[in-house]
């Protein structure tokens, strides 16, 4: 029988690195995969889409291409050949998560893991694992209206952000049902691309978890480039007409109107993978979304048993799952620094890698009204940076929120070209508990599109220089 300190099942950015950062300390680490390492966000997620969409901007330059001297016609856009590019990007980093895993030692499985005792694991229903620790890290699935007749998702004709990566001919009319960050990327690659896109969402605002304001720029920006949104809009039915999509709405006047779509893409959410894990067995407790509950430190109501990742609480990140894995490898091993939990979502930055990009991190405006938290607000425009003007992205801004007694930064939020390589500095600022007096002594090199920072900063204590 196989034994080990510390036993991982899901080998995704959660469950890989929290392997690793195990086998690092000197604990014995097995690894259980029923699929790719990497999981969802390296196969079927994080960067495939962005790998997409990194094709789709090219698109975009090339379209705006004589306002640079150069003029450029796009005589052929091949999807087959976008969508091997990204596969070939993410075979290359599987192989390197494969490295690195025999790399530090890890005994890896390759199976469908259930839970026997809470020390033991029944791997393909055929292999007894043993571990003093199991880490629970089996992600989540994409949800899928339970409306939708079974054979358009059969046919191709209703799918999900898995196969939407993987489309070999581009439709020319798609609808997207959701406006969360799935859906707006999407949305956002195929317009580039040329097709007809339309979103429908069931709230009032797009980017429903982000800062008002900021929704509502990317709203008209988007709407600009040609996307159709539908708000405050309800589905009734889906049918086939034709080998297409005939989809049945409640619009926001509350009038049945229909249309018809090569493609639907549904992007409404996701669900925690629990399904085959056997929980029960051993009495681990999950809430009313089928989450694994958790206490501060990812241990379950059963001793020895932890959950990290898209399977335990939100927010549902790549990035926020490798952070809590580091930190229960760190709690296993007797190493931990309770300040490296990410407890608190605040410190957690979120990106939307449309174009253009919205990252944030905190506080929204909405929320610090209404806990009646006294803010100071600072706004800088992209529109009023050299840098983003010479790139030709004028689009968005930087909008920072602090707090008006201590000077505490509460949030931050911003809409523009790769603004997702500028929301670290607000994860470094808030982690290190920087004021408003240490961004302001902070120098950011001209010309970058990082000065937005430096000037909205300014901005909230009325000491801005280029508004």
């Amino acid at each position: 029988m196989n034994s080990f300190d510390i036993v991982v099942i899901g080998g995704g950015p959660g469950g890989y690195v929290c392997a690793i950062r195990a086998a690092k300390l000197g604990l014995n680490v097995a690894l259980v995969e029923k699929d790719k390492l990497g999981g969802t966000c390296l196969n079927r997620g994080c960067i495939p889409t962005k790998a997409l969409l990194q094709s789709a901007k090219v698109v975009d330059l090339l379209k705006k291409s004589e306002g640079f001297g150069i003029k450029c016609d796009i005589k052929e856009l091949s999807l087959p050949k976008i969508v091997q590019r990204s596969s070939e990007v993410v075979a290359t980093l599987n192989r390197g998560v494969q490295a690195l895993v025999a790399k530090n030692k890890i005994t890896l499985f390759q199976g469908v893991a259930r839970f026997q005792d809470k020390n033991t694991l029944l791997i393909n229903d055929e292999q007894e694992v043993v571990a003093r620790n199991i880490v629970v890290s089996t992600g989540a699935v994409a949800k899928m209206i339970p409306t939708v007749p079974e054979h358009l998702i059969k046919k191709g004709l209703v799918l999900t952000s898995k196969e939407a990566i993987a489309l070999s001919v581009l439709p020319k009319k798609m609808l997207v049902i959701g406006s969360g960050a799935i859906g707006i990327e999407f949305a956002s690659f195929y317009n580039s691309l040329g097709v007809n896109v339309s979103v429908a969402e069931i709230q009032e605002q797009i980017l429903i978890m982000e800062d008002r304001e900021v929704s509502n720029a990317a709203l008209k920006i988007l709407s600009k480039k040609g996307i159709n949104f539908l708000l405050k809009t309800k589905l009734r039915h889906f049918s086939e007409n034709n080998g297409q999509v005939s989809v049945e709405f409640v619009d926001s006047n509350e009038n049945v109107v229909s249309d018809v779509f090569d493609i639907v893409m549904v992007a409404i959410g996701v669900r925690p993978n629990v399904d085959s894990l056997g929980l029960d067995k051993v009495g681990v407790l999950t809430n009313s979304t089928g989450n694994i509950v958790v206490d501060d430190f990812q241990q379950t109501n059963i001793a020895g048993i932890y959950a990290i990742g898209d399977v335990a609480n939100p927010p549902f990140l790549a990035h926020k799952a490798s952070v809590e894995g580091i930190a229960v490898a760190d709690k296993i091993a007797g190493v931990l620094d309770a300040d490296a939990l990410p407890r608190n979502a605040r410190c957690i930055p979120s990106c939307v890698y449309s174009s253009p990009q919205i990252a944030s991190i905190g506080m929204t405006e909405e929320e610090v009204t209404l806990n009646k938290i006294a803010v100071k607000i600072g706004r800088a425009k992209f529109a009023s940076n050299g840098k983003a003007l010479a790139s030709a992205e004028p689009d968005g801004f930087v909008k920072i929120l602090f707090d008006d007694s201590t000077g505490e930064i509460l949030g931050a939020h911003m809409i523009g070209h790769n603004v997702s390589e500028l929301i670290p500095i607000f994860s470094i600022a808030i982690a290190g508990e920087l004021t408003e007096q240490e961004m302001m002594a902070a120098v950011f090199p001209h010309p970058t599109m990082s000065e937005v920072i430096g000037e909205a900063v300014m901005d909230a204590f009325g000491m801005a220089i280029h508004a």
